[in-house]
């Protein structure tokens, strides 16, 4: 027989499980966190017990508010019920006036009998207006009450407005409508219109205006008791007031506390006018009382005092428990102190017997503390060839003789190895202040004698490099004529004054470093001008001066930085560069000359063409004077004949001098004078010395020129003297192209351009020539490489000499038909010059073209 399965246990509480995790943590706490947990408790249950009070109040007073909101609500309805039975009664009434106007049994003697009994019966009805089908006022009656600007006269016609459109939407509906028409001035009381139809055998033939007080019909219409309890008003669809005075806000600090009810108040629509017309009742501020009040706050003053005592009492026992752990703390920490400070520390008694060492000086000398408690001199750590010197230390120890900086002494480790060590030496005064020993602080000194030795050669080796230096070094403190620093050439130069230092440092133009005793003024700042940014980290300024007392070029530089001592400084660094100078000048006069003879040799290539040239004008002068000679032997020739013949010939001549007068300008060796030049006359000037070889060589030249174009800072002489080496080197390059005679073309063109943001004029030189191969056009504008045979190599160098001493940039390019090369451009631009206002020139894409054949 099976045997039967075991019965499952039964379930373990679900509420052991926390209770076994609570007892493990709070087990798990110190006494320390469990004092102060056992002490939160009762201020917890106080705070708990005060929150069961206050949110017994505000449920209270939350119940008080509904059942306060429900009464607002029926009666507020009940009120609106009174004030549309009232309406209705009198929409009867008027009713009844349009049927017998209708019907044609009121004449207007009767219907103002009847409105004038209606109005003096019921004071919400203000006036009452018989209007026909054409808008005209057939009859009417106010109450005296109505203002005079809201009288309707008979005879009249409505006026487009609020009533005429209210008068149009009744003859269209053909039922009552009601309507509240704009106030015509500030003091009229607000109304309430009621226009009833007329119908006369299916026609519309007009329409009965009840006007209607909305102030009465608040005050008769609703009833007192609701007036009484209630802030009542009635309202416009825009919610603006039109009866009653409704309650202010109330205090926004006062609705935040929760036992503070919020205002109650209820509104709904007027039927039949709709939500033209709101009723809004407002409940008038209600108290606690004083009862529940005062019982509210006596219970949370107790409660309060509750828990202020917990927590006084709390604090106290915190503060005794923070001096207990501040006491252990401070032992400890004082221990660990002494365990890990790198200073070896010796107490002596009176009688020189060591009584204490802490764990660096055993860690030090190699022994124990219990080893070394209890000695006498000499100690194991003395070296044995220092035991006299060191006993006649502890000797003036003893007797209170000891040096405020301490002593230097060499100890021996227990293992033999000796090493440095500074020795200082204090009284050790006990609790009652009675000296009961000395304390000795040691410190091994071995690793700082050994980095003080190295800066020492470090400082020796960087005084021989500045010493040895061909540049004067100066460092000067800002503010102060002190001299902080100065190597050996800045001395054989000016001495061992700041004299120097000043003089570089005012003429090369940096801050100077002159105090406030040397300003001028008072309140000058002696440190303006200087660098925004870090002084330390400011780039360095440099300047080339020349000094007469010294005969000497400098190119001098400074920075600040900060000296050993924290003072903001002032370093100069002054070099001597004349060699360079006096080589960069001659370089210049080099160059000029290259410029002269490079202008000389182009003159000489176009000899023959400037011969032909001249050779026109002068055969034009010998022929005009041959004719007049002949005309004057025959007798034929007038006054008027002469006159002419003359100005002609003194026309050739002036061509012929003006001639000569600009190749002697060209050619005429001067110093470089860069103006205020203008473009058109430089490249007219140009083309005309080029035009002379252009012929010769029968190319055409074109030259297109913008207009209005402003000034360059250049020099014309040199400007020119590119420009006709370019044209020139293009009908060479199509001479030796062997180009036709409709092919045989080059064109100069100046036009403005913009290149990396800046304003510039460009000029460029096309030709129709084979062009440049690509290791001719990487060499190009090297010095003495040419590609003619008989060719200097020093033209084109000159030229972006001449272009790059302008500030601006020369380059050469081949240009394409497809893979054919179809000729070569060369161009350079040069800088507008900056005008004197500041203004940026204008330039005109205009250009003017010119074509000399």
């Amino acid at each position: 027989m099976d045997s039967m399965p075991p019965a499952p246990s039964p379930t373990v509480p679900t509420v052991a499980a926390p209770i076994r995790w609570w007892r493990k943590w709070w087990r798990g706490l110190s006494p320390t966190r469990q004092d102060r947990f056992a002490a939160l408790a009762p201020l917890a249950a106080v705070l708990m017990f005060l929150a069961a009070i206050v949110a017994a109040f505000w449920y209270l007073r939350a119940e008080e508010a509904e059942r306060e909101q429900e009464a607002l609500r029926r009666d507020v309805e009940y009120a609106q019920q009174r004030v549309r039975l009232r309406l209705l009664e009198r929409q009867e009434q008027l009713m009844r006036i349009a049927r017998d106007l209708s019907n044609q049994d009121l004449g207007r003697a009767e219907f103002v009998v009847r409105a004038e009994a209606l109005i003096s019966q019921y004071p919400e009805l203000q006036a009452i207006t018989w209007i026909d089908d054409r808008r005209r006022i057939r009859a009417s009656h106010a109450a005296p009450t109505l203002a005079s600007s809201e009288l309707r006269i008979a005879g009249e016609v409505l006026k487009p407005g609020d009533t005429a459109d209210t008068f149009g939407l009744a003859r269209d509906l053909q039922q009552p409508v009601y309507a509240q028409p704009a106030a015509t001035s500030g003091d009229a009381t607000p109304l309430l219109q009621l226009q009833v139809p007329l119908n006369n055998q299916g026609k519309f033939s007009g329409v009965v205006l009840g006007e209607y007080s909305i102030d009465s019909l608040l005050r008769y219409g609703t009833p007192t008791e609701v007036l009484a309890r209630y802030a009542v008003t009635l309202l416009d669809s825009k919610n603006q007031v039109l009866a009653g005075t409704p309650l202010g806000p109330r205090n926004k600090a006062t609705q935040l506390l929760p036992w503070t009810p919020k205002a109650n108040e209820y509104e709904i629509p007027v039927s039949p006018v709709g939500n033209g017309l709101v009723l809004r009742a407002q409940a008038y501020r209600t108290s606690l009382g004083v009862v529940g009040s005062g019982l509210f706050w006596l219970v949370g003053t107790l409660s309060a005092m509750t828990a202020w005592m917990l927590i006084a009492t709390w604090r106290h026992t915190r503060r005794r428990m923070q001096a207990q752990e501040a006491l252990v703390a401070e032992t400890n920490f004082r221990r660990a102190m002494e365990n890990s400070i790198l200073t070896g520390m010796r107490a002596l008694d009176m009688e020189g017997r060591i009584s204490y060492v802490n764990a660096a000086f055993c860690q030090m000398t190699g022994w124990s503390a219990e080893e070394l408690v209890g000695l006498k001199a000499p100690f194991p750590y003395w070296p044995e060839a220092d035991h006299e010197t060191l006993q006649a230390k502890l000797r003036d120890e003893l007797r209170g003789n000891t040096m405020a900086g301490g002593f230097q002494v060499r100890v021996k480790r227990k293992s033999g190895t000796l090493f440095d060590a500074r020795l200082y030496v204090s009284p050790l005064i006990d609790a009652h202040g009675h000296q009961t020993g000395w304390m000795t602080s040691m410190t091994d000194i071995t690793e700082p004698n050994r980095i003080r030795e190295q800066l020492s050669a470090s400082h020796e080796r960087f005084t021989i490099v500045l010493e040895s230096l061909d540049a004067s070094v100066s460092v000067a403190p800002l503010g102060s004529e002190e001299l902080l620093f100065a190597n050996k050439l800045y001395r054989q130069w000016f001495g061992s004054q700041t004299g120097g230092h000043l003089q570089l440092v005012a003429q090369a133009g940096v801050v100077p470093v002159a105090g406030k005793e040397h300003s001028g003024m008072d309140d000058e700042d002696g440190l303006m001008g200087l660098p925004t940014d870090p002084l330390t980290s400011a780039r360095t300024e440099n300047a080339e001066i020349y000094l007469p007392d010294l005969g000497k070029w400098l190119e001098v530089r400074s920075r600040y930085l900060n000296w050993v001592d924290g003072r903001l400084a002032q370093m100069v660094i002054a070099t001597d560069i004349t060699p360079r100078r006096l080589a960069e000048e001659q370089a210049e006069r080099q160059a000029e000359r290259a410029q002269s003879v490079s202008r000389l040799i182009t003159m000489g290539e176009m000899a023959s063409s400037v011969a032909h040239e001249l050779n026109q004008p002068l055969t034009a002068i010998n022929n005009y004077c041959s004719g007049m000679v002949s005309r004057i032997q025959s007798g034929q020739l007038t006054e008027e004949a002469l006159l002419t013949a003359l100005q002609k010939t003194a026309h050739q001549a002036q061509r012929a001098g003006q001639i000569i007068q600009r190749i002697r300008s060209f050619v005429k060796k001067s110093e470089p004078n860069r103006a205020l030049a203008d473009v058109h006359s430089m490249v007219n000037e140009a083309v005309e010395l080029a035009d002379i070889e252009l012929r010769r060589h029968n190319v055409r030249l074109t030259h297109y020129v913008a207009a209005r174009l402003p000034p360059v800072m250049a020099d014309t002489i040199l400007i020119e003297q590119v420009l006709v080496n370019l044209m020139k080197n293009g009908a060479e390059a199509i001479q030796h192209a062997n180009r036709p005679a409709a092919g045989r073309s080059v064109e100069l063109r100046v036009v403005p351009k913009q290149i990396d943001d800046r304003q510039v004029v460009e000029f460029s030189v096309q030709d129709t020539g084979k062009g440049l191969a690509p290791e001719v056009l990487e060499r190009l504008f090297e010095a003495f490489f040419s590609t003619k045979a008989e060719g200097m190599g020093m033209g084109l160098n000159l030229c972006r000499s001449i272009v790059e001493s302008h500030q601006g940039r020369m380059q050469a390019e081949n240009l394409y038909n497809g893979p054919e090369v179809i000729g070569c451009r060369f161009s350079f631009w040069l800088p507008l010059a900056k005008p004197a206002d500041g203004t940026t020139n204008s330039v005109a894409n205009v250009q003017t073209p010119r074509t000399v054949a």
